[in-house]
């Protein structure tokens, strides 16, 4: 049985087959520091190993889903090269393949903002029901980092190369609505109904037959090894490369001090 007291910042409940599964930062809006960042990239190596799960079901405390990165943690990448190859790397890659890998399904119940490391969350689990409260945005041009993360693997297959190229390069926000009409999303309801509806979906699958659930969704996520090999490991060292320059500076000041940001590379070539 494994041991999800020792989890600080995600609360697991577990009950008749669903584990539910909360961030719960919500005076930060869930945003995602080191240990976060981590627990979301073990904890679903913890619910394959817990046999009395058969669905998770994910959401966020309070008005937020995820808020994304939290501040101190960018600024702690920025400082130290290390920080970004040992944990940005290798965690941002868990938190995908060990969700794509959990044989038992995920439905995210996504109640208010999602991004960055909690956008990934949302959008890779296998069923994603928004809110209409809901606002997605990868946010990490904005940042000025490359898009790497989940992006490049999963909202190609979900929305289409020219949405995701539009969402990705621009960082417009989406809302639960029209992330439903692109199918970034699986569902939008309103938000009162959210939770009702994830946990009435997990009821179904958990009391569905778990060899088929489990094997349909590996044969369905043979498309997201493929982005695998084919994207998502490039994007992700493209993402931490980015991390080594001086736009990621600029980009995290100025999230900072809440201004548009004015980035090096953008500026005009010396005369």
């Amino acid at each position: 049985m494994p041991d999800y007291a020792s989890y600080r910042d995600l609360l697991v409940e577990t009950r008749d087959g669903i584990a539910l599964v909360t961030m719960n930062r919500p005076e930060v809006y869930n945003a995602t520091d080191r240990r976060l960042h981590n627990e979301l990239a073990r904890i679903w190596l913890d619910l394959g190993a817990d046999e009395a799960v058969r669905v998770a079901v994910i959401t966020g405390a309070g008005d937020a889903f995820s808020a994304g990165g939290d501040f101190d943690m960018l600024q702690q990448g920025i400082d130290d090269p290390n920080v970004v190859l040992d944990a940005f790397f290798g965690e941002a890659r868990d938190i995908v393949y060990n969700m794509a890998n959990l044989d038992k399904p995920i439905i995210s119940a996504i109640n208010g903002p999602a991004v960055g490391a909690g956008l990934a969350v949302a959008l890779m689990a296998d069923i994603s029901i928004a809110s209409e409260r809901a606002r997605f945005t990868d946010g990490h041009i904005r940042l000025g980092v490359a898009a790497g993360d989940h992006a490049c693997i999963i909202w190609p297959l979900l929305c289409g190369m020219a949405k995701a190229k539009y969402y990705l390069l621009t960082n417009d926000f989406i809302d639960g609505r029209e992330a439903e009409r692109i199918g970034l999303v699986s569902l939008c309801v309103p938000h009162e109904e959210l939770m009702p509806k994830a946990m009435e979906i997990a009821r179904r699958l958990a009391e569905g037959p778990q060899r088929a659930i489990r094997w349909t969704k590996r044969a369905l996520n043979q498309w997201v090894r493929l982005g695998g090999l084919v994207s998502f490991e490039y994007s992700l060292a493209m993402e931490m490369l980015t991390f080594f320059g001086e736009d990621v500076k600029e980009g995290l000041a100025s999230l900072r001090e809440r201004r548009a940001p004015r980035f090096p590379s953008a500026a005009a070539p010396a005369s």
